[in-house]
Parts: structure tokens; C-alpha cells; sequence
């Protein structure tokens, strides 16, 4: 099936407005595009390390507390006549508000998300992201059929993995701006639990220890490969991670845990082990070696549980029998290599074609495989849709990422429905043809 192509967008009238994006400078190179391409662009910011990495003209500072910010923004998309809104993340309380208004006038709403398909591609969606994506609503025969070549080759990985470094090293400074400089900000409450002077710390101290993070993870990595034994892997969130909280029934991490040891106390085979893998992003706010070790210790399963600090998957991937998670992107990565797959939440990847629906007892005991065909030819709808190359940290994902996302956020439709519609089109003219 060849597409057609259609006429490159227009920016002209396009009014948008920036809120909070990811740390760094991603979204004031995609206003300095976003001009370039003709549209007005303003950006509100809530801070200081907002406001530092913004540099640009039409910065809107909001100095109030966060119960005025409702009253504001509607004032803003009135004076501003704002046709678009863009965001990264839409479950932090003020982009909940901004979405909700934006949905009540009509706007255009640009939601960025961390990668499905991470750490290679961003994520672009319209309208929502994770538990509130069109994806959620979409099946896998729509998909396929949207596909111009089910079944065709998946794209190999990028040689460079990700930008963990620089998206550890911006999150720390712009923590230290707002802990050191934000004074002008009196209203400014951050959207997780912990203060802002813990989490810099916290961003701080994981960054300069990451050498010793690396050594004792490899360390643990090498005597789980060499012991011989078959083990499932656990795929830990971060608590605080919006995806954990907005999209799941549980309380906390904690919670998540015990299920998992619960369950592989009474389904798992007496040979088997549980190998739990922390968030690469994990920063030592969560006491989860401890925490696993004493419930390992309580279900007599000491020397069958294991935890792993951060880093890549792959090592750990390659020779596991399973993986379980609440709804980590991370899980993809397990699909790909045709592992099966326990979710406990909710995610865009919940597809029963692939997707375990065992009960996660019965699930230790007898894993059930995905349908590999299927997952791919999944995977190749995200990656004709939604994933963007690229990333939002370092200069060179910036830049790649930035060559494709313009073009789409000027687009009529989002990107699932562009597909649709261009394959519907499509086979529309054949039939017309033959």
C-alpha cells in the first residue's frame, strides 16, 4: 500500500501557548520553530528553572498559588485567542486544568510523553497520554489495518542508548534553580510530595554516584547470569512517576512489591528466582533494597530474590523467563524479545493478543507467550504514528527529534488518525481503480 502525500502544513493563525515541558531546553527550540514556521508562541512558566531554560520572548510568569491558576489560564486563552496548548505529561495538576479547559473551547491539544518505545523515540500524542491515549481505545485489527506493510521489518535500535546522563544532569539544575532562586515564584508548590531541596539533593547525589551505581549493578547483573538458575523479572516504577499513579490501583511501590512476592511464593516453581530491577531513574527516595529483602526474608525466599539498581534492561532480558510490571514502558522492551508479559495496570500496550491475562500466581508458574507477530505488527503502528526519534535531553536527540515533531503538531488530525485516514483513503482509490 504506497501513501499519498498531502500538502505541508500551514502555520498561519496558529496561536499556541507552552506550559510545562521536560527539563532542559527541548521546548524553547520547539518555539523557536514553531515561529520560524509562522505561528504566535507564548510559554507560561511556574519557576524558576521554567523560566531560565525558556530565554526567549513572550514568557508569561505565573506567580500565584496553584488554586488562582485555573481563573489565569482561562483568562490567557481568551486574550491570547490561543488555538493550541502543548505540554509534556497531562497528569500533574495543572495540565489536568489546562486540558480540561482546552477540551471545553475546542483547542488543539499537544501532549509529549517520554518515549512507549523509550529510551529511542519520544512520544507525541494528541489530547492525552498513557492511561488517557487514543491508543487505549484502538485495536489490534485496526491497527493492522491502518499498517502499509503488516508484518514488515522492525527498524533495529539506535547504537546509542538514550541520554540518561544529561536527563539526570538538567533535572538536577533545574531543582537547584528553584531551591536557590525562586524567590519571584512565592505560589510555586511542586506536583510531587517530597521539597524541592530534597529532590535536588536527591538528583545530586545520584548523578556523582553513578560509577558506583555501575559497578555494584554489573557485580549483581553477572552473579544472576553465571548462578544458573531460571528467574522472573520484575520491572520497578518510580513511585512519584504520574504513569504509576494515575494509571494503577496502588497505594505505593510497597504495595506492587508484596503482590509479587505473594504471588511467586505461591505459583512459582521451587527452583525458580525473582529478580526485582529498579528504575534506571531511581534516586534512593524509597528504602526498596531493604524493602525487598525483608518481605524475601518474611515468605522465607532469601536466597531467591534478587535486586538490581538501574541501567539497561538487555543484560537482564536475554535470558529471562518473564517479566512483570504495573505499566512500565519498559515492558515493551520484554514483548520485543517475545517474553511473556504480566501488567498489573494499565498501558497503552494492554492488548490481550500479547498480554498475559493470567492471574499472577498462575502466571509464575506457567508464563503464557505473546503472540510475537502480533506485538510487532503493534509496534510498527507506534513507530508509523506516535514515536518520534530522538530525545529531549541530549543536543543531538533534540535535533532529531525536532525535525519531524513541527510537521506534526501543524497537522489537522493526530498522528493515529492521519494513518487511519490515509489508509482508509487508500484503499477508498484502489477500490475506485480496480
Amino acid at each position: 500500500m504506497t501513501r499519498r502525500t498531502s500538502p505541508p502544513p500551514s502555520a498561519a493563525d496558529r496561536r499556541f501557548l507552552l506550559l510545562q515541558g521536560p527539563h532542559g531546553p527541548f521546548f524553547a527550540r520547539l518555539g523557536d520553530l514553531l515561529r520560524t514556521a509562522g505561528a504566535e508562541v507564548w510559554r507560561v512558566g511556574f519557576n524558576r528553572g521554567d523560566a531560565f531554560f525558556w530565554r526567549g520572548p513572550n514568557y508569561i510568569a505565573f506567580r500565584a498559588p496553584l488554586g488562582e491558576w485555573e481563573a489565569r489560564l482561562a483568562d490567557l486563552l481568551t486574550e491570547l485567542r490561543i488555538t493550541d496548548i502543548a505540554l509534556y505529561g497531562d497528569s500533574r495538576p495543572i495540565h489536568a486544568t489546562a486540558i480540561r479547559l482546552a477540551k471545553e473551547r475546542g483547542l488543539r491539544i499537544h501532549v509529549f510523553e517520554e518515549g512507549y518505545l523509550r529510551p529511542y523515540w519520544i512520544t507525541y500524542e494528541r489530547d492525552g497520554s498513557n492511561g488517557n491515549s487514543r491508543l487505549m481505545q484502538l485495536d489490534l485489527a485496526t491497527m493492522r489495518a491502518a499498517l502499509a506493510r503488516p508484518g514488515a521489518e522492525q527498524p533495529p535500535a539506535p547504537v546509542h542508548w538514550g541520554d540518561m546522563r544529561e536527563h539526570m544532569f538538567y533535572g538536577a539544575l533545574y531543582h537547584f534553580l528553584i531551591l536557590t532562586m525562586n524567590r519571584a515564584y512565592p505560589g510555586h508548590r511542586p506536583h510531587r510530595e517530597i521539597g524541592v531541596a530534597r529532590e535536588a539533593r536527591l538528583h545530586l547525589q545520584r548523578f556523582f554516584t553513578m560509577p558506583f551505581v555501575r559497578i555494584g549493578r554489573r557485580l549483581a547483573e553477572r552473579r544472576i547470569r553465571q548462578s544458573g538458575f531460571p528467574y522472573h523479572l520484575v520491572l520497578l516504577q518510580l513511585e512519584h512517576d504520574a504513569s504509576f499513579r494515575a494509571h494503577s490501583d496502588f497505594a505505593s511501590m510497597a504495595d506492587f512489591v508484596t503482590q509479587c512476592l505473594d504471588a511467586f511464593a505461591r505459583g512459582a516453581a521451587a527452583h525458580h528466582h525473582l529478580v526485582f530491577k529498579a528504575h534506571p531513574l531511581e534516586d534512593g527516595r524509597l528504602p526498596l533494597a531493604r524493602l525487598i529483602r525483608e518481605g524475601a526474608a518474611a515468605r522465607g525466599l532469601s536466597a531467591r530474590v534478587h535486586f538490581v539498581t538501574g541501567g539497561k534492561l538487555a543484560q537482564l532480558l536475554r535470558e529471562a523467563a518473564s517479566a512483570v510490571t504495573v505499566n512500565s514502558t519498559a515492558a515493551q522492551q520484554a514483548l520485543w524479545r517475545g517474553l511473556p508479559v504480566k501488567l498489573l495496570g494499565r498501558a497503552v500496550y494492554d492488548k490481550p493478543d500479547f498480554v498475559s491475562p493470567q492471574p499472577l500466581a498462575e502466571f509464575f508458574a506457567a508464563p503464557a507467550r505473546p503472540d510475537s507477530r502480533a506485538y510487532s505488527d503493534y509496534r510498527q503502528f507506534l513507530l508509523e504514528t506516535s514515536q518520534i526519534p530522538g530525545g529531549f535531553y541530549s543536543a543531538a536527540g533534540r535535533r532529531r527529534a525536532l525535525r519531524r515533531v513541527v510537521d506534526m503538531m501543524l497537522a489537522p488530525h493526530d498522528p493515529y488518525v492521519t494513518l487511519l485516514q490515509a489508509a482508509a483513503a487508500e484503499r477508498q482509490h484502489i477500490r475506485a481503480v480496480n
